[in-house]
């Protein structure tokens, strides 16, 4: 039998119950037009706040936890990089779990507006921002903030 617990070394093998696909029915009434264009700005005004968030993912927050952690724990420098890397990781896994509910908003808002979105725009976003920010980042830290040499340096 394909299910038997030997045949695939004791592993679960399959889909666990209720994780199947999100499945859409057909688009709703189509509302007023005015209704419309007011879906369609909030999905805009959703969209807008996915770019700045995923952004913030690639700088801001992991340099505003470094800061946070330098005013808590600024003389212990074991304590530092402790607090530091917890801080990183509670303000991007926030960040990403915040986008995915986002993603979700979106996709309704699209298909409140008329538009029959069935996939959400993370991902692509997520690609399009590392090809922008971290270019921006890397320019920044080499010529005009980040690595140049102190007075009194070496």
């Amino acid at each position: 039998m394909r299910t038997d617990p030997t045949d695939n070394g004791g592993l679960f093998i399959g889909r666990r119950p209720g994780t199947a696909p999100v499945r859409y029915g057909r688009l709703p009434q189509r509302g007023s037009a005015r209704r419309a264009a007011f879906d369609a700005v909030a999905a805009a005004t959703l969209l807008a706040v996915m770019v700045l968030l995923t952004a913030a993912v690639w700088g801001p927050l992991p340099i505003a936890a470094m800061w946070i952690a330098s005013q808590v724990a600024s003389s212990n420098v074991g304590l530092w990089i402790a607090v530091a890397f917890a801080l990183v990781l509670l303000f991007v896994f926030g960040a990403l779990s915040f986008l995915r509910k986002l993603d979700l908003a979106w996709i309704l808002a699209r298909r409140a507006s008329g538009v029959d979105q069935r996939d959400g725009v993370l991902g692509r976003l997520f690609l399009i921002t590392t090809i922008v920010v971290v270019p921006c980042f890397t320019v920044w830290l080499l010529f005009i903030g980040g690595l140049q040499p102190t007075a009194g340096g070496l």
